[in-house]
């Protein structure tokens, strides 16, 4: 009898501890977030403290680090739809959600505190409000996200890899610094809010990750100091943060429409 409990034993514990290829996936994600804060502390924050006037490295360093970010956000599309086509182990939706604070939680966040202690122009403890308002933002959606059922196709508020893009993008914008600091808030309270953002399937899928690909480019050609490389980051952050703010937009658009549609019709319902 003791030797069929540790059979039974062998049999369960695998099973629950197993990991899938989506969880795969997701390690993958957390890893290319812990990654980004590395690269982050030691090729601007570092070089910062010791008084290192090589733009060049910090430079690198930031693209590196915002590429990683990208590459968390590919990792974390693709486990979704692997998860969905395959399967996901009983852990899957824990490691997503623990993988996605890191990545796109801690990683903005830290990039948004180094900002505030290396650029000329800003507070240090000022942008480190900000840093915790993007980090208890991507919190607070993160574990609504498991409480919350939304209907199919929608996430309830900016997702929080779309929301670390755009907060990444408002910094290398080079904006002043209080309206780099409202942006941010702002990118913050949108991943909280209510406003419905589509999931990305089918074409929109494609179109995600083709955008995440010409991210890295733009990157690639400003880390390289390739000609008019930075205009073309500072286009691209652009269109990333007016992409942020038109979907709401178009959401809300969208909601007084289907308002004013309901109304008419229990108008016209109540008309002999």
């Amino acid at each position: 009898m003791p030797e069929a409990d540790e059979l039974d034993d062998e049999e369960e514990m695998p099973l629950s501890l197993r990991l899938s290829i989506a969880d795969t996936l997701t390690l993958g994600n957390a890893t290319c977030g812990f990654m980004a804060v590395y690269f982050t502390t030691t090729g601007i924050l570092i070089p910062h403290l010791t008084g290192s006037q090589e733009t060049g490295m910090a430079r690198h360093s930031a693209a590196t680090a915002v590429i990683l970010m990208l590459c968390a956000a590919v990792f974390d599309l693709f486990d979704g739809l692997v998860a969905r086509k395959l399967r996901s182990s009983p852990m899957g939706a824990e490691l997503d959600n623990l993988s996605d604070l890191i990545s796109f939680g801690l990683a903005p966040a830290y990039f948004v505190l180094v900002y505030g202690m290396v650029a000329d122009d800003a507070h240090q403890r000022v942008a480190a409000v900000g840093a915790i308002v993007v980090l208890l933002a991507v919190v607070l959606r993160l574990a609504r996200f498991s409480c919350v059922t939304v209907k199919d196709g929608t996430f309830q508020g900016m997702p929080s890899p779309f929301g670390a893009l755009t907060v990444v993008s408002i910094v290398l914008l080079e904006l002043p610094f209080v309206a780099t600091l409202m942006a941010i808030i702002g990118t913050a309270w949108l991943m909280v809010s209510r406003v419905e953002y589509p999931k990305p399937r089918g074409r929109l899928a494609v179109a995600m990750l083709s955008w995440i690909v010409t991210s890295m480019a733009l990157l690639a050609a400003w880390a390289f100091d390739a000609p008019g490389g930075q205009l073309l980051l500072q286009t691209g952050c652009a269109l990333q943060l007016v992409t942020g703010a038109v979907i709401p937009l178009f959401a809300t658009a969208r909601r007084v429409n289907n308002f004013r549609d309901n109304r008419r019709e229990a108008r016209a319902a109540q008309l002999p």
